[in-house]
């Protein structure tokens, strides 16, 4: 059975799609928010289908500390940006006061987007076999090393913004999923250590497919970003340099990894997205 909530969600993104030619306002400017809730409607949907459990359907209040957890997440983003300049938004001075509320609901779906999209990719089974039978010892050594590389990796584009603006895309990761492994959190380490992979190229796959439909889409909304990159501003696919869907791999480790710390602070651990 196809949840109704899902037959909304088509609706929707058909209609943004449609209304991206019409352009009929205010639905036009709203249509980033009105999109992205239909693409988590539809995945949440065709994810329960598949397998009688999703995280609207089984878990709701996960899912509603993952939207909240997801606009927590991404303002930091918008705090280093003040540095590194990497990205603009266009058209926002016609939300006038509601500029902030907009941000935050757009802000909202992200981590839901891409959390369906990978409960989707695990469901399909693309890498049902992708384990190693051999565990790995993971000693305090390596662990203080990551956190190092990662406290290293966040300082420097505040310092150096132009030549180390890539290192935001990997630096919370590498501090928290040590943290998260150490508290018994689900963490890359952990999976790599116990030998799963399936999760590890999961949360890969679903950081490039996001990648592509948020730039993609980007690209037609009325209300988006554009890109300011050293070096590598050249080969657009949409608004982004083509080096720069490279970002969305470690992007995935670490929403994954904030996602995972941010939850411990407050819940104590459960598989909510196995």
């Amino acid at each position: 059975m196809f949840k109704k909530y899902g037959v909304l969600g088509i609706l929707l993104m058909i209609f943004v799609q449609i209304n991206f030619f019409l352009r009929i306002q205010p639905f036009l400017d709203w249509s980033f928010p009105i999109l992205w809730m239909g693409y988590v409607l539809v995945i949440d949907a065709l994810v329960y289908k598949l397998r009688k459990n999703s995280l609207i359907s089984n878990r709701f209040p996960t899912f509603l500390g993952i939207l909240i957890s997801s606009s927590l997440i991404w303002w930091v983003f918008e705090f280093i940006n003040l540095s590194i300049g990497n990205w603009v938004y266009i058209g926002l001075e016609e939300f006038g006061n509601l500029k902030i509320p907009f941000l935050f609901l757009c802000f909202s779906l992200m981590l839901p987007a891409f959390f369906e999209t990978y409960e989707l990719v695990k469901t399909i089974n693309i890498f049902e076999n992708k384990r190693l039978h051999k565990k790995h010892k993971i000693t305090k050594r390596f662990l203080f090393s990551m956190i190092g590389i990662g406290m290293l990796s966040f300082v420097l584009p505040f310092i150096f913004p132009k030549y180390t603006f890539f290192l935001v895309w990997g630096s919370f990761f590498f501090i928290l999923d040590p943290i998260n492994y150490v508290h018994k959190q689900p963490s890359i380490i952990g999976h790599i250590k116990n030998g799963d992979f399936k999760t590890v190229y999961s949360l890969l796959l679903a950081g490039i497919v996001m990648g592509f439909l948020w730039e993609y889409w980007n690209f037609w909304m009325p209300v988006k970003w554009t890109y300011d990159v050293p070096f590598v501003g050249f080969l657009k696919i949409f608004e982004m340099p083509l080096f720069g869907y490279i970002g969305y791999l470690p992007f995935s480790f670490e929403v994954y990894a904030m996602y995972w710390f941010l939850r411990s602070l407050f819940i104590h651990r459960e598989h909510i997205l196995e």
